[in-house]
C-alpha cells in the first residue's frame, strides 16, 4: 500500500515512526516544510519526502498519481480537512483523517441548536464516494477513532441495550519548564473547546450546549484517578449515534480549572479568531499567533512525564439482562512513547490507530465504500491489531449507577 501522508507534524511523525515497523506501507510524508516532511521520512528507507500546500487540492492530486498512491492519510488540521478530501475524491483513492470538517455554530442559539456540524461537508458528499467506490474513514485516530471502535465492541459483544455513550478524556501528564504548554495542536484544542459542545439525544437528536458545561468528576484508572471533565465539542457524537443505538452520546475532558480559564481569556481578547487582523502592516490570524507563541506539541516529549487515558463509558444493560456499566480505554505512558518511538505520549496515541486501520484496510479486513465512521467496521479485528503492535487496551467493570 502507498500511502501519501500529508501533515509531518508531532501527529504525522509519530504515524510514520510506527508504520516504519510494519511491512504493509510505504509512505510519502508531504509538509509545507519540507524540513518537517524529511524528518518523518527519516523513519524508513521506504519513505520519501516532499513538499506541498495542503490548501492545493489540484497539486495534492497531481502528487497522488505521480506516485501513484493508493490512499491519502491527513495528519493535518482540520482546516486542511476539505481540499484534501476533495483530492482524494477527484483521484480515486482511499481517504482516510484524524479530524473533520470544521463546524460554524447556528447564527441565532449557538448554546441550544446546531448549526452546520462536524463532518457535515464531508457526509454531504458520501454519494460521490460511493459511485467512485472508494472509502473515506473520517475521524480515526484516538478521540474519535479508538473510542467509537470501543461504542462498536460494546454494541457487538457486552450489552442488549445501552442507555449512555460517554467519551471521557483524562490524564495526569506534567510538562517542565512551561507554566502552560498544550500537549497537541493548540489551534485544533481552541476549535474545539470554544465551539459549543454537541450532545446526542435518541428522543431529541442532536443539540447544544454552552462551552465547559455538565462538569462531572470521572475516575480514570492506571493510577491516574478522579479527573473533572466537561463537555467539549468532538466528533464521536457525531459519527456513533450514525451506526450504534443508544439514548445518549456525549463527549467530556479532563482540561483543568487553569487550562480552561486560558481558553475563556483568549476568548475574552479575541485572540481564538482566525479571522486576520492587521500588525505592523501585515494580516495576521490572532489564532495563528497564539500557536507561534506556545511550543510546538511535538517536542515536548522530552519534558513530559505521566499518562495520557483515552476511553467509552458506557451504560445499559447487558447481555444477561441484567444493568452493567464498562469503562473500555486505552493508556499511553509518556516514558515508553518516547523511549519505543520518540514520540510524545499523546501525538503518539492518536498516530498508531491510523496505522492499524490501514493495515486492515491493505489486508481486507476492513473494507467498504462511502463516508464511514471507525464504529461502521468491525472492532474486533482493529482491537486484536492494535494489541499486536503492542499497546493493548483494557476494560474496566464497573457498578452499574442505577
Amino acid at each position: 500500500m502507498r500511502i501519501l501522508l500529508v501533515g509531518a507534524g508531532g501527529v504525522g511523525t509519530a504515524f510514520a515512526r510506527i508504520a516504519a515497523r510494519r511491512q504493509f506501507a510505504d509512505v510519502i510524508a508531504a509538509d509545507y516544510d519540507l524540513a518537517r516532511a524529511e524528518r518523518a521520512a527519516a523513519a524508513s528507507d521506504r519513505f520519501s519526502a516532499v513538499r506541498i500546500d495542503a490548501r492545493d487540492s489540484d497539486a495534492v492530486s497531481r502528487l497522488l498519481a505521480e506516485h501513484s498512491c493508493d490512499v491519502l492519510m491527513n495528519a493535518a488540521d482540520p482546516r486542511f480537512v476539505m481540499p484534501l478530501y476533495n483530492a482524494a475524491l477527484r483521484s480515486e483513492v482511499h481517504y482516510l483523517d484524524m479530524a473533520m470538517s470544521l463546524s460554524h455554530p447556528h447564527q441565532d442559539a449557538p448554546y441550544s441548536k446546531t448549526g452546520v456540524k462536524l463532518g457535515d461537508d464531508q457526509f454531504a458528499m458520501a454519494n460521490e464516494w460511493e459511485k467512485c467506490g472508494k472509502l473515506a474513514l473520517v475521524g480515526i485516530g484516538v478521540e474519535p477513532g479508538l473510542s467509537d471502535i470501543f461504542a462498536r465492541h460494546a454494541a457487538d459483544e457486552l450489552f442488549s441495550e445501552i442507555d449512555q455513550i460517554g467519551v471521557r478524556d483524562g490524564a495526569n501528564l506534567a510538562v517542565q519548564g512551561y507554566d502552560f504548554a498544550p500537549t497537541f495542536s493548540i489551534w485544533t484544542t481552541i476549535e474545539e473547546c470554544l465551539n459549543p459542545p454537541v450532545i446526542w439525544e435518541a428522543d431529541r437528536g442532536w443539540y447544544t450546549t454552552p462551552p465547559f458545561s455538565e462538569p462531572e468528576t470521572f475516575s480514570f484508572p492506571a493510577g491516574i484517578g478522579p479527573v473533572e471533565c466537561v463537555n467539549v465539542e468532538h466528533e464521536e457524537v457525531l459519527l456513533i449515534p450514525r451506526w450504534v443505538s443508544a439514548r445518549r452520546v456525549t463527549f467530556k475532558y479532563g482540561l483543568g480549572d487553569e487550562f480552561i480559564d486560558v481558553l475563556k481569556t483568549l476568548h475574552k481578547l479575541g485572540l481564538d479568531s482566525t479571522v486576520p487582523v492587521s500588525a505592523g502592516g501585515l494580516q495576521v490570524s490572532p489564532r495563528d499567533v497564539v500557536a507561534a507563541c506556545l511550543p510546538d506539541p511535538a517536542g515536548l516529549g522530552a519534558k513530559m512525564t505521566g499518562l495520557t487515558c483515552a476511553g467509552t463509558w458506557v451504560t445499559g444493560t447487558g447481555k444477561d439482562g441484567a444493568p452493567r456499566e464498562v469503562y473500555l480505554y486505552h493508556v499511553v505512558d509518556n516514558a515508553w512513547s518516547m523511549a519505543e518511538y520518540g514520540s510524545q505520549a499523546v501525538v503518539w496515541q492518536t498516530a498508531v490507530n491510523p496505522v492499524v486501520a490501514l493495515e486492515l484496510i491493505d489486508s481486507g479486513a476492513w473494507s467498504g465504500v462511502g463516508v464511514l465512521g471507525p464504529e461502521a467496521l468491525p472492532a474486533e479485528p482493529f482491537l486484536d491489531l492494535l494489541t499486536d503492535y503492542g499497546s493493548p487496551w483494557a476494560s474496566d467493570e464497573r457498578t452499574p449507577s442505577r
